[in-house]
């Protein structure tokens, strides 16, 4: 091996290695800032803990007096619209005297409502939503301190930063006349996203996502395109979300077509707003589940189809047909 390629392979293996450090540094900050954020937003859904709420107690140490313990789990694969996805445990503590298991039940029900589906923002602005996914086992008494707890398990999912060349922009015309028709719908005091969630998202919020594609033969000269959309409407009220839900739903049963403006060529005299240069997307189907997760899966099922031109394949004109109608 000459001594070049040598280098050659061991920068490659220099850089590789760089890389997989700097993301595990990125990880572990990321890791840091999502538990703070957590730590605080239990302190401020149980007053009662009084701030106790702290890592995974060292070896010999006994918990005193009623507080919560968080722990990160396993790491989920990473999701296309969700992105970075980790798994943490909430274990909240409780006298046995002040209501033991009563009180456990209590302080879940409140850790439940007050996490589940639910965006939190860390100290540099990043926006995580966590999702519950429900106890790992029973309730059960602490050798050590005596108190009683449960473990809870949620979802945390992080959104992947946007990436500079995207800026927000689709480049599918379905998917852009989808988001326009939406806006118009519940109008400018609500965000609008295509294919996955961004990094820092607000609420109340919209994500339109393809989930499936399909072509078949509509005739000699047509070809019926068909895109399955998914739909997630995300609220800091279940109220609100049901009803956007709902509302959509009923506004895109009635709707039977939403307009895509084809842009014409430059040079060719023609304008985005001429009819000529309209055309829609067909409503084929729409459904919703209220029960669906908002963040992860979606609540709406939409079907848009377009026919579409075959085009015309080049080949020999017949001129003439000669016929026998005698047997030989």
């Amino acid at each position: 091996m000459s001594v070049s390629m040598s280098h050659e392979m061991n920068t490659e293996t220099s850089n590789e290695q760089s890389h997989e450090i700097s993301n595990a540094v990125s990880e572990i900050k990321l890791s840091t800032r999502i538990k703070k954020t957590l730590k605080q937003k239990l302190a401020d859904l149980v007053p009662a803990w009084e701030g106790r709420v702290q890592d995974i107690p060292a070896s010999g140490e006994v918990l005193s007096g009623p507080c919560a313990v968080i722990a990160f789990a396993e790491e989920v694969p990473k999701s296309a619209w969700a992105g970075y996805r980790r798994i943490i445990k909430i274990s909240p503590y409780a006298r046995s005297e002040d209501g033991g298991a009563e009180q456990v039940e209590g302080w879940s029900a409140l850790l439940i409502a007050g996490l589940h589906q639910v965006r939190l923002e860390d100290e540099q602005g990043g926006a995580f939503t966590c999702l519950y996914l429900g106890s790992t086992d029973s309730d059960r008494a602490d050798i050590a301190s005596g108190l009683v707890t449960r473990s809870l398990r949620f979802g945390v999912y992080v959104p992947e930063p946007e990436r500079a060349s995207e800026n927000g922009v689709t480049s599918d015309p379905w998917l852009a006349a989808l988001q326009q028709w939406t806006g118009n719908e519940l109008g400018a005091d609500w965000s609008l996203y295509a294919d996955r969630w961004p990094g820092g998202y607000k609420m109340p919020s919209v994500l339109w996502r393809l989930s499936g594609y399909s072509t078949a033969v509509a005739g000699t000269s047509a070809l019926e395109v068909r895109k399955q959309w998914i739909g997630h409407i995300l609220t800091e009220d279940t109220s609100l979300t049901n009803q956007t839900v709902s509302h959509l739903v009923q506004r895109l049963s009635l709707q039977s077509r939403i307009p895509i403006t084809q842009v014409g060529n430059e040079g060719d005299g023609v304008h985005a707003t001429d009819a000529s240069h309209t055309r829609y997307v067909t409503v084929d189907e729409v459904t919703a589940d209220l029960q669906a997760d908002a963040y992860l899966n979606g609540q709406i099922r939409l079907t848009l189809t377009q026919r579409i031109r075959r085009p015309v394949t080049s080949a020999p004109l017949m001129r003439e047909i000669h016929h026998n109608k005698g047997i030989e």
